[in-house]
């Protein structure tokens, strides 16, 4: 059984035969540089659409997006609508098999940008993992910046994520967990509480204390990445920042007791001088 997705995207393709767009579906597949053998086993139920199969039909015949995940509003797209869209641009290998797209910090403003251009995604780092969870779906890794989630995550680390499609947003974003929230103007690694439901919106926390949580209009949001593990720095020597914390909180606590047994002795002779 396809997924929804797969389902309004064969009903596009249809749609597009039914009006003469494409004369057949073997045109169709080509005009996109997708295999027609591929196609078919889409339209016989036996594999889903890729999200790099979405993209292109999105930019070749302006397929809408938002029908496609959530089954609302028209099949097709205005000229005028299709430039605001944003769909995801993935990298595979010679093998088809999809590569994790890393997103250095120099690149994040341009990434949270109206970057349509693929070549800006192609263009940056992309490497592999062995773990299987890595093999299926679609991953990206990004660089934490600046201090807003330590102790969790420093700067320097590195998140790899997995994509959450949009129609699972309000009903998949479970409070209290770590995303990557993609956002017009930035690229932002913070727990979430969900109000899609309530107020189309996300709370967005820091796990440093110093920063205040704030809110996110869910219409601003154009990606969200399920934080699924970190990549930290090796520091070969012991005296990093968390062991010297670790040792200045033991000194304290050995100067808090020395002074209480002081106070302690003091008034016991206090004590008996009074008792005298």
């Amino acid at each position: 059984m396809n997924s929804l997705v797969t389902q309004r995207f064969i009903k596009c393709h249809d749609k597009l035969k039914e009006d003469n767009r494409v004369r057949s579906s073997r045109q169709f597949a080509m005009s996109l540089d997708y295999l027609p053998q591929s196609l078919s086993e889409i339209l016989k139920g036996r594999r889903d659409v890729t999200i790099e199969l979405l993209r292109k039909a999105v930019m070749k015949y302006k397929m809408n997006p938002v029908y496609i995940f959530t089954g609302e509003g028209p099949m097709f797209m205005s000229e005028e609508n299709h430039k605001s869209f944003r769909v995801l641009t993935i990298v595979a290998n010679s093998q088809e098999d999809e590569r994790i797209v890393h997103v250095p910090v120099p690149a994040q403003a341009g990434y949270a940008g109206d970057v349509t251009d693929p070549k800006f995604i192609q263009d940056l780092p992309t490497y592999t993992l062995p773990d299987y969870k890595y093999k299926v779906g679609t991953h990206r890794s990004f660089d934490v910046a600046g201090d807003s989630m330590e102790p969790t995550l420093f700067e320097g680390d590195k998140v790899v994520c997995s994509f959450l499609e949009p129609t699972l947003w309000e009903n998949a974003l479970k409070n209290n967990y770590v995303y990557v929230i993609v956002t017009r103007g930035d690229v932002v690694v913070k727990r979430i509480e969900n109000k899609i439901t309530e107020n189309k919106e996300l709370i967005l926390y820091s796990d440093n204390g110093f920063y205040e949580p704030y809110k996110v209009n869910i219409s601003d949001v154009r990606e969200i990445w399920y934080v699924r593990a970190k990549i930290s720095p090796f520091l070969p020597s012991p005296q990093n920042i968390r062991n010297m914390l670790r040792d200045e909180i033991r000194e304290m606590r050995k100067t808090i007791i020395h002074q209480s047994d002081s106070i302690n002795l003091l008034s016991d002779k206090i004590g008996k001088i009074v008792d005298k």
